[in-house]
C-alpha cells in the first residue's frame, strides 16, 4: 500500500471514531430547571452523564444552581467525579445548611461524615455542638462517635459535659472506659434494694 493511501485510511478511521463517540446529554439539567448559563458552565467542565444524573437529582429536590456547581467543583478539586448527591440531600433534609454541607464536601469526606452528622442531629444535640464535633472530624482530631455520645446521654450526661469531653480529645479506649463506668453506675443505681415495709400480721 502506498504511503498516501495508508494516511487516508488512518484519517477515515479517526473520523469514524469521532462520529461514533456518544455526546453528553444535558437535557436532564434543562428539564430539572437549571439555568442555561449554569449548564454552559458545566459544559466547560466536561461533566459526565453520571454527574449530570447526580446534579439533576439535586435540582429535583430544590437545590440552587450555585450549590450544585460548588459541589461539583469540590469533587473535581479532589480529582474525581461528583457522585455525592444522596449524601448532600440527606444532610439538607436533616437540617444542615448549604455552607455546612459544602464544608464537608470540600474536605472530601461528605460520604464518611454524613451518617454521623445526621445521627448527631437525631440525638438532639444543638447546632453549635454538632458543628464543633463535625469540625473536629473534618480536621482529623479524636472525637467521640455518635453512638458513644448517645450512650453518654442515656447515662444522664448533659450536652455541655459531652462537649467538654469531646474537646478533651479522648481516645476511643478512654471514651469506652468512661462510658462503661457511667453505665455500670446507672445500672447499679436502678437495682438498689428497697425494703418492703408492709403491716405486720396479727
Amino acid at each position: 500500500m502506498r504511503p498516501s493511501s495508508l494516511l487516508l485510511g488512518v484519517c477515515v478511521l479517526a473520523l469514524a471514531g469521532c462520529q461514533t463517540q456518544p455526546k453528553t446529554n444535558y437535557a436532564p439539567l434543562d428539564q430539572s430547571g437549571m439555568w442555561s448559563s449554569s449548564v454552559d458552565q458545566l459544559k466547560k467542565l466536561n461533566v459526565t452523564d453520571l454527574e449530570i444524573a447526580q446534579l439533576s437529582k439535586l435540582k429535583q429536590v430544590g437545590a440552587s444552581d450555585d450549590f450544585c456547581l460548588a459541589l461539583l467543583k469540590a469533587a473535581r478539586e479532589h480529582h474525581h467525579d461528583f457522585s455525592n448527591a444522596d449524601a448532600a440531600i440527606q444532610l439538607s433534609q436533616a437540617g444542615y445548611s448549604d455552607e455546612q454541607i459544602l464544608e464537608m464536601a470540600r474536605s472530601d469526606q461528605i460520604d464518611i461524615l454524613s451518617g454521623e452528622a445526621i445521627t448527631l442531629k437525631l440525638i438532639g444535640l444543638s447546632n453549635p455542638t454538632v458543628q464543633a464535633i463535625i469540625h473536629r472530624r473534618i480536621e482529623g482530631l479524636p472525637t467521640l462517635t455518635s453512638e458513644q455520645i448517645g450512650r453518654l446521654k442515656n447515662t444522664g450526661m448533659s450536652e455541655k459535659q459531652i462537649l467538654d469531653l469531646v474537646n478533651q480529645g479522648l481516645s476511643n479506649d478512654q471514651a469506652e472506659k468512661l462510658i462503661a463506668k457511667r453505665e455500670a453506675s446507672r445500672n447499679h443505681s436502678n437495682t438498689s434494694f428497697v425494703r418492703n415495709r408492709g403491716r405486720r400480721s396479727r
